[in-house]
């Protein structure tokens, strides 16, 4: 349950702000058709998060202990420090109309938007620190709908609203805390 509920909230403040925020902001805005872009990022979610969780899982079996440890713990320091780097606007293009449909779209738009991205690295070495792939890659896909549905319900009214600036600050404490906590030897 540990693994679930810290992977669903490191995710969710780490979305905040973030180009996939963003790219589910942009696509409410164009299409105003909710339920295909709330189902596309849910399923884009799932498949690249599970293939994230797995290469975390594998890479707690094939790596020595001693070192995961230093690794993920200096991975969680720098991911901390990246929080820090909010994602803008304009790093977000616009998408030219295809034969995709709104869901496709925003399926194939978000998968590959987190490739590379501080969510889909974060779910890498969660799966690594708790060795618990399901739950990782529910948490996590449950984190970013926490931060993404509501912005393609309210739209940048919810923006707005956010201090988006402390909620990247709150954020990079919890992966500096995590980090800490890892080099220290706490946890599984």
């Amino acid at each position: 349950m540990e693994a679930f509920l810290v992977s669903t909230g490191v995710v969710a403040l780490g979305e905040v702000g973030d180009k996939t925020q963003l790219l589910a902001l942009l696509l409410a805005a164009r299409f105003r058709r909710p339920r295909p872009i709330i189902l596309g990022i849910l399923v884009a979610t799932l498949a690249n998060h599970a293939v994230a969780a797995g290469l975390g899982a594998w890479l707690a079996r094939v790596i020595d202990p001693q070192w995961l440890r230093w690794i993920l713990g200096a991975s969680f320091l720098a991911v901390a420090a990246w929080m820090l780097v909010p994602d803008q606007a304009g790093k977000v293009e616009g998408h030219r109309r295809s034969g995709l449909g709104v869901f496709g779209l925003t399926t194939l738009a978000f998968f590959l938007a987190e490739m590379g991205d501080k969510t889909q690295i974060a779910t890498v070495m969660l799966a690594a620190k708790f060795d618990a792939l399901v739950a990782v890659t529910a948490g996590t896909t449950l984190g970013m709908m926490v931060a993404n549905v509501p912005v393609v319900l309210l739209g940048d009214r919810a923006m707005k609203r956010v201090p988006v600036t402390w909620v990247h600050r709150v954020a990079a404490l919890v992966f500096a805390a995590l980090g800490v906590l890892v080099l220290a030897g706490v946890g599984p």
